[in-house]
């Protein structure tokens, strides 16, 4: 085996620390005992009882509560429909409508949110007349998440043997259950990994939620936003650094969870 390069090394350190820097500065200033930012005067945790208090009855509670019910709606349809889009994706027979395909469904990936969300603004006012609700945010996130849970779930099933589930057909079973007992368990790690990164996309969203949200429907981030224009105080460290653990979990979740599906699928193919 060659000898590493260590100025690789050198350069992906250089990498990790410029990404997750601004991360350490955000977290480390949360514990903070200045309201002022930039000015450390020792470190304290009583920001995050005073964020916890909050959280009963208050702006932040509320605007929570808006973003996880918009994120659970939106992670069960877009699972659902991700996942049958997927499948269908996989099993495409022509060349040519697969690559039609495959371009429209990474469309609203590579596509700029803000113009995702002027679009979806658009859509929304002409044909529904709506000018911002919970029911928009949850629609647009939906609009956006799907290629992700779809993409996910194809690159499972393309590799799967399309024997399993003909031999499950051939053994008496329908088509519903050969779907629920065969094809659904092969392909469970891409749908839960789906469903954990459609939830962290429609926790963390700002740009697209800013342009479907009306009055009582603020989420999260929109909350966040509207406090830094006066100024990035202590609470607002503490709340972003919860928020950037949570995602972080759910992202390291659903990378382990495909991670560890294909692992043991390599192991299974090694041993055969």
């Amino acid at each position: 085996m060659g000898r590493r390069n260590p100025w690789l090394k050198t350069y992906a350190a250089l990498v990790y620390a410029v990404l997750f820097a601004p991360i350490v500065v955000l977290i480390l200033f949360s514990f903070n005992d200045s309201k002022r930012n930039f000015v450390w005067q020792g470190f304290t945790f009583r920001w995050y009882p005073e964020l916890f208090d909050d959280l009963n009855g208050g702006e932040i509670g509320q605007a929570l509560a808006v973003t996880l019910q918009v994120a659970v709606v939106s992670v069960i349809v877009t699972t659902i429909l991700g996942t049958l889009l997927g499948l269908g994706l996989a099993r495409m027979r022509s060349r040519r409508a697969a690559a039609a395909s495959d371009t429209l469904i990474l469309l609203p990936m590579v596509t700029p949110e803000i113009v995702m969300g002027i679009s979806l603004l658009l859509f929304f006012s002409l044909l529904f007349r709506a000018n911002g609700s919970i029911l928009q945010i949850t629609i647009a996130h939906i609009a956006f998440s799907i290629s992700y849970v779809a993409i996910l779930v194809r690159s499972r099933a393309v590799s799967l043997d399309p024997r399993m589930e003909e031999a499950a057909r051939d053994l008496g079973a329908g088509p519903r259950q050969a779907f629920f007992h065969v094809t659904l368990p092969l392909i469970a790690p891409a749908v839960a990994a789906g469903a954990l990164l459609a939830f962290a996309l429609s926790f963390d969203d700002l740009i697209i939620t800013s342009f479907n949200a009306g009055v009582g429907s603020s989420t999260l981030p929109l909350y966040i936003y509207s406090r830094i224009r006066f100024g990035v105080t202590p609470e607002i460290n503490a709340i972003s650094t919860i928020v950037v653990v949570g995602t972080g979990i759910v992202v390291l979740l659903a990378t382990w969870i495909s991670s560890r599906r294909s692992g043991r699928r390599k192991a299974a193919a090694a041993a055969g």
